[in-house]
Protein backbone atom coordinates (compact mmCIF):
# COMPACT_ATOMS: atom_id res chain seq x y z
CA UNK A 1 0.00 0.00 0.00
CA UNK A 2 1.48 3.42 -1.20
CA UNK A 3 1.03 6.82 0.26
CA UNK A 4 -2.25 8.75 -0.92
CA UNK A 5 -2.78 10.05 -3.90
CA UNK A 6 -4.27 13.91 -4.15
CA UNK A 7 -7.58 12.33 -4.00
CA UNK A 8 -6.83 10.60 -1.15
CA UNK A 9 -6.99 6.81 -2.38
CA UNK A 10 -4.28 4.66 -1.72
CA UNK A 11 -2.13 2.62 -4.53
CA UNK A 12 -2.13 -0.87 -3.56
CA UNK A 13 -0.24 -3.85 -5.36
CA UNK A 14 -1.79 -7.25 -3.80
CA UNK A 15 -2.01 -10.91 -4.71
CA UNK A 16 -6.14 -11.57 -3.95
CA UNK A 17 -7.61 -15.15 -3.90
CA UNK A 18 -11.37 -16.08 -3.10
CA UNK A 19 -11.62 -18.86 0.06
CA UNK A 20 -14.63 -21.59 0.26
CA UNK A 21 -16.19 -18.88 3.37
CA UNK A 22 -18.60 -17.18 2.07
CA UNK A 23 -22.32 -15.44 2.59
CA UNK A 24 -25.10 -16.94 1.02
CA UNK A 25 -27.04 -14.43 -1.12
CA UNK A 26 -31.02 -15.08 -2.49
CA UNK A 27 -32.36 -13.05 -4.59
CA UNK A 28 -36.04 -13.35 -5.76
CA UNK A 29 -37.17 -11.25 -9.06
CA UNK A 30 -40.42 -9.35 -7.89
CA UNK A 31 -43.15 -8.29 -10.35
CA UNK A 32 -42.55 -4.71 -12.21
CA UNK A 33 -44.28 -3.11 -9.95
CA UNK A 34 -43.48 -3.93 -6.92
CA UNK A 35 -40.51 -2.39 -4.27
CA UNK A 36 -37.62 -4.28 -3.78
CA UNK A 37 -36.79 -5.53 -0.22
CA UNK A 38 -33.77 -6.39 1.86
CA UNK A 39 -33.32 -8.64 4.58
CA UNK A 40 -29.68 -9.36 6.42
CA UNK A 41 -28.77 -11.70 9.00
CA UNK A 42 -26.48 -14.27 10.29
CA UNK A 43 -26.71 -17.24 9.20
CA UNK A 44 -26.89 -20.07 11.46
CA UNK A 45 -23.93 -21.63 10.91
CA UNK A 46 -21.80 -17.72 11.40
CA UNK A 47 -18.55 -18.59 13.80
CA UNK A 48 -17.90 -14.84 14.59
CA UNK A 49 -21.66 -11.98 14.71
CA UNK A 50 -21.41 -8.49 15.86
CA UNK A 51 -24.28 -6.21 15.78
CA UNK A 52 -25.39 -5.57 11.83
CA UNK A 53 -26.60 -1.75 12.84
CA UNK A 54 -26.00 0.37 9.66
CA UNK A 55 -28.73 1.81 7.41
CA UNK A 56 -29.56 -0.60 4.94
CA UNK A 57 -29.06 2.03 2.08
CA UNK A 58 -25.49 1.56 3.08
CA UNK A 59 -24.93 -1.69 2.59
CA UNK A 60 -22.87 -2.81 -0.22
CA UNK A 61 -24.95 -5.14 -1.96
CA UNK A 62 -28.13 -2.77 -1.95
CA UNK A 63 -25.72 -0.31 -3.03
CA UNK A 64 -24.99 -2.44 -6.09
CA UNK A 65 -28.46 -3.67 -6.91
CA UNK A 66 -28.83 0.64 -6.87
CA UNK A 67 -26.17 1.10 -9.40
CA UNK A 68 -27.02 -1.65 -11.86
CA UNK A 69 -30.49 0.04 -11.98
CA UNK A 70 -29.05 3.76 -13.05
CA UNK A 71 -26.93 1.74 -15.42
CA UNK A 72 -29.72 0.12 -16.94
CA UNK A 73 -32.06 2.81 -16.50
CA UNK A 74 -34.86 1.14 -15.62
CA UNK A 75 -35.83 -0.78 -12.22
CA UNK A 76 -35.30 -4.27 -11.27
CA UNK A 77 -37.15 -4.85 -8.07
CA UNK A 78 -36.29 -8.21 -6.19
CA UNK A 79 -36.11 -9.82 -2.87
CA UNK A 80 -32.48 -9.54 -1.40
CA UNK A 81 -31.88 -12.68 1.36
CA UNK A 82 -28.22 -12.18 2.28
CA UNK A 83 -27.27 -14.88 5.24
CA UNK A 84 -23.46 -14.09 6.58
CA UNK A 85 -20.75 -15.89 7.97
CA UNK A 86 -18.00 -13.34 6.70
CA UNK A 87 -17.21 -11.30 9.81
CA UNK A 88 -18.00 -7.51 9.99
CA UNK A 89 -14.71 -5.55 10.04
CA UNK A 90 -12.62 -8.86 9.70
CA UNK A 91 -10.73 -7.84 6.40
CA UNK A 92 -12.18 -10.47 4.65
CA UNK A 93 -13.87 -8.59 1.73
CA UNK A 94 -17.44 -9.41 3.29
CA UNK A 95 -19.26 -6.51 2.10
CA UNK A 96 -17.58 -6.01 -1.54
CA UNK A 97 -18.48 -9.87 -2.10
CA UNK A 98 -21.79 -9.62 -1.51
CA UNK A 99 -22.14 -6.56 -3.91
CA UNK A 100 -20.29 -8.63 -6.58
CA UNK A 101 -22.44 -11.04 -6.03
CA UNK A 102 -25.38 -9.23 -6.66
CA UNK A 103 -23.93 -7.14 -9.58
CA UNK A 104 -23.49 -10.83 -10.99
CA UNK A 105 -26.97 -12.17 -9.74
CA UNK A 106 -28.80 -9.14 -10.91
CA UNK A 107 -27.35 -9.59 -14.58
CA UNK A 108 -28.45 -12.98 -15.24
CA UNK A 109 -31.72 -12.82 -13.43
CA UNK A 110 -32.92 -10.29 -15.30
CA UNK A 111 -30.74 -11.53 -18.66
CA UNK A 112 -29.21 -7.93 -18.96
CA UNK A 113 -26.36 -9.47 -20.99
CA UNK A 114 -23.88 -6.75 -19.10
CA UNK A 115 -19.86 -7.99 -20.30
CA UNK A 116 -17.79 -8.70 -17.18
CA UNK A 117 -15.54 -5.63 -18.31
CA UNK A 118 -18.53 -3.30 -17.58
CA UNK A 119 -18.88 -5.46 -14.36
CA UNK A 120 -15.80 -4.78 -12.90
CA UNK A 121 -15.66 -1.00 -14.13
CA UNK A 122 -19.48 -0.41 -12.06
CA UNK A 123 -18.07 -2.46 -9.60
CA UNK A 124 -14.65 0.45 -9.25
CA UNK A 125 -17.60 2.77 -7.82
CA UNK A 126 -18.16 0.74 -4.62
CA UNK A 127 -14.76 -0.14 -3.17
CA UNK A 128 -11.39 -1.09 -4.50
CA UNK A 129 -11.69 -4.62 -3.99
CA UNK A 130 -15.44 -5.34 -5.59
CA UNK A 131 -14.35 -5.19 -9.24
CA UNK A 132 -11.64 -8.51 -8.48
CA UNK A 133 -14.52 -10.26 -6.31
CA UNK A 134 -17.01 -10.14 -9.92
CA UNK A 135 -13.89 -12.01 -11.11
CA UNK A 136 -12.80 -14.47 -8.02
CA UNK A 137 -9.83 -16.76 -8.60
CA UNK A 138 -6.63 -15.56 -8.27
CA UNK A 139 -4.88 -12.26 -9.54
CA UNK A 140 -2.87 -9.76 -8.68
CA UNK A 141 -4.54 -6.29 -8.06
CA UNK A 142 -3.22 -2.59 -8.51
CA UNK A 143 -3.61 0.69 -8.60
CA UNK A 144 -6.75 1.27 -7.00
CA UNK A 145 -8.60 -2.22 -7.38
CA UNK A 146 -8.87 -1.19 -11.40
CA UNK A 147 -5.91 -3.51 -12.68
CA UNK A 148 -6.52 -6.68 -12.21
CA UNK A 149 -4.23 -9.77 -13.70
CA UNK A 150 -5.51 -12.69 -13.80
CA UNK A 151 -2.81 -15.69 -12.40
CA UNK A 152 -5.31 -18.58 -14.40
CA UNK A 153 -4.93 -21.37 -11.95
CA UNK A 154 -5.95 -21.24 -8.98
CA UNK A 155 -2.98 -22.50 -6.14
CA UNK A 156 -3.52 -25.00 -4.31
CA UNK A 157 -3.36 -23.01 -0.73
CA UNK A 158 -4.80 -24.35 2.58
CA UNK A 159 -4.72 -22.40 5.99
CA UNK A 160 -6.59 -21.20 8.85
CA UNK A 161 -8.09 -18.00 10.06
CA UNK A 162 -8.51 -16.37 13.41
CA UNK A 163 -11.89 -15.06 13.66
CA UNK A 164 -11.43 -12.47 16.85
CA UNK A 165 -14.37 -10.75 18.12
CA UNK A 166 -11.88 -7.58 18.04
CA UNK A 167 -12.98 -5.33 14.35
CA UNK A 168 -10.97 -3.14 12.55
CA UNK A 169 -11.87 0.33 11.17
CA UNK A 170 -10.96 0.11 7.78
CA UNK A 171 -10.30 3.86 7.50
CA UNK A 172 -8.60 4.20 11.19
CA UNK A 173 -6.33 1.76 9.85
CA UNK A 174 -5.50 3.91 6.36
CA UNK A 175 -5.26 6.85 8.78
CA UNK A 176 -2.41 5.14 10.98
CA UNK A 177 -0.77 3.87 8.00
CA UNK A 178 -0.33 7.38 6.77
CA UNK A 179 1.07 8.00 10.13
CA UNK A 180 3.78 6.22 10.12
CA UNK A 181 4.39 7.66 6.18
CA UNK A 182 3.95 4.46 3.35
CA UNK A 183 6.65 4.05 0.97
CA UNK A 184 5.75 3.60 -2.66
CA UNK A 185 4.08 0.70 -3.95
CA UNK A 186 6.50 -2.25 -4.66
CA UNK A 187 4.92 -4.45 -7.50
CA UNK A 188 7.69 -6.69 -8.01
CA UNK A 189 8.01 -7.78 -4.50
CA UNK A 190 4.26 -9.01 -4.40
CA UNK A 191 4.46 -10.56 -8.08
CA UNK A 192 7.50 -12.63 -6.84
CA UNK A 193 5.67 -14.51 -4.22
CA UNK A 194 3.94 -16.46 -7.48
CA UNK A 195 6.68 -16.00 -9.52
CA UNK A 196 9.21 -17.60 -7.34
CA UNK A 197 7.00 -19.84 -5.38
CA UNK A 198 6.21 -18.33 -1.25
CA UNK A 199 6.92 -19.76 1.94
CA UNK A 200 4.78 -18.59 5.09
CA UNK A 201 7.54 -16.26 6.26
CA UNK A 202 7.83 -14.03 2.95
CA UNK A 203 4.15 -13.05 3.27
CA UNK A 204 3.88 -9.41 3.84
CA UNK A 205 0.88 -6.72 4.61
CA UNK A 206 1.70 -3.13 4.79
CA UNK A 207 -1.48 -2.75 6.62
CA UNK A 208 -0.63 -5.14 9.39
CA UNK A 209 1.23 -3.32 12.04
CA UNK A 210 -1.52 -0.60 11.51
CA UNK A 211 -4.34 -2.69 12.44
CA UNK A 212 -2.23 -4.14 15.43
CA UNK A 213 -2.29 -1.21 16.89
CA UNK A 214 -5.84 0.25 15.96
CA UNK A 215 -6.69 -3.40 16.85
CA UNK A 216 -7.94 -2.72 20.76
CA UNK A 217 -6.07 -6.29 22.00
CA UNK A 218 -5.26 -7.52 18.21
CA UNK A 219 -1.19 -7.42 19.17
CA UNK A 220 -1.77 -9.60 22.39
CA UNK A 221 -3.88 -12.13 20.53
CA UNK A 222 -1.56 -12.45 17.49
CA UNK A 223 1.56 -12.95 19.72
CA UNK A 224 -0.50 -15.65 21.48
CA UNK A 225 -1.33 -17.30 18.57
CA UNK A 226 2.15 -16.85 17.12
CA UNK A 227 3.83 -18.45 20.56
CA UNK A 228 0.79 -21.37 20.78
CA UNK A 229 1.57 -22.80 16.87
CA UNK A 230 5.01 -21.45 16.82
CA UNK A 231 3.94 -20.36 13.18
CA UNK A 232 4.32 -17.73 11.09
CA UNK A 233 0.56 -15.56 11.98
CA UNK A 234 -0.46 -12.70 9.21
CA UNK A 235 -3.24 -9.85 8.90
CA UNK A 236 -5.62 -10.21 6.35
CA UNK A 237 -6.36 -6.61 4.61
CA UNK A 238 -6.82 -4.04 7.28
CA UNK A 239 -7.20 -6.71 9.94
CA UNK A 240 -8.94 -8.32 12.31
CA UNK A 241 -8.38 -11.94 10.68
CA UNK A 242 -5.40 -13.71 11.12
CA UNK A 243 -4.45 -16.57 9.31
CA UNK A 244 -1.86 -19.38 9.41
CA UNK A 245 -0.72 -20.81 6.10
CA UNK A 246 -0.77 -24.76 6.55
CA UNK A 247 1.32 -27.23 4.19
CA UNK A 248 -2.63 -29.21 3.08
CA UNK A 249 -6.30 -29.37 4.35
CA UNK A 250 -5.84 -31.70 6.83
CA UNK A 251 -3.13 -29.68 8.53
CA UNK A 252 -5.21 -26.67 8.56
CA UNK A 253 -8.19 -28.84 10.50
CA UNK A 254 -5.80 -30.31 12.86
CA UNK A 255 -4.28 -26.61 13.95
CA UNK A 256 -7.78 -24.81 13.56
CA UNK A 257 -9.24 -27.47 16.35
CA UNK A 258 -5.91 -26.98 18.30
CA UNK A 259 -6.32 -23.16 18.74
CA UNK A 260 -9.78 -23.66 19.23
CA UNK A 261 -9.44 -25.50 22.12
CA UNK A 262 -6.57 -23.95 23.60
CA UNK A 263 -7.71 -20.32 23.12
CA UNK A 264 -11.23 -20.39 22.96
CA UNK A 265 -11.18 -18.86 19.28
CA UNK A 266 -13.44 -18.92 16.47
CA UNK A 267 -11.18 -20.73 13.48
CA UNK A 268 -11.78 -22.31 11.02
CA UNK A 269 -9.87 -24.10 8.00
CA UNK A 270 -9.94 -22.68 4.52
CA UNK A 271 -9.05 -23.48 0.86
CA UNK A 272 -8.35 -21.29 -2.35
CA UNK A 273 -11.45 -21.92 -4.49
CA UNK A 274 -13.61 -20.12 -7.84
CA UNK A 275 -15.65 -17.81 -7.16
CA UNK A 276 -19.30 -18.52 -6.14
CA UNK A 277 -22.78 -17.66 -7.46
CA UNK A 278 -25.58 -16.20 -5.41
CA UNK A 279 -28.92 -18.25 -5.61
CA UNK A 280 -31.54 -17.23 -8.54
CA UNK A 281 -34.80 -17.59 -8.83
CA UNK A 282 -37.35 -16.07 -11.25
CA UNK A 283 -40.99 -14.41 -10.59
CA UNK A 284 -43.59 -17.17 -9.62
Amino acid sequence: VGPPADDGMHPICSWMLTIDLHDEMTLTALEPDRLSRYAIMWHDDALQRRDIDWPITSDLAVRAHQLIERHVGRTLPVQMKLEKRIPIGGGLGGGSSDAAAMLRGLNELFELSISHETLETLAAELGSDVPFLVRGGSSIVEGTGDRIESMGTIPDLNAVLILPEIGCETASVYRRLDDMHPTPVDSDAVRSLITRGFQSQQLFNDLAEPALEVGNGLRALWEEVAALTESPVHVSGSGSTLFIICDDAATATTLSARITSSMGLATIPVSVVEQRDGILSSPS
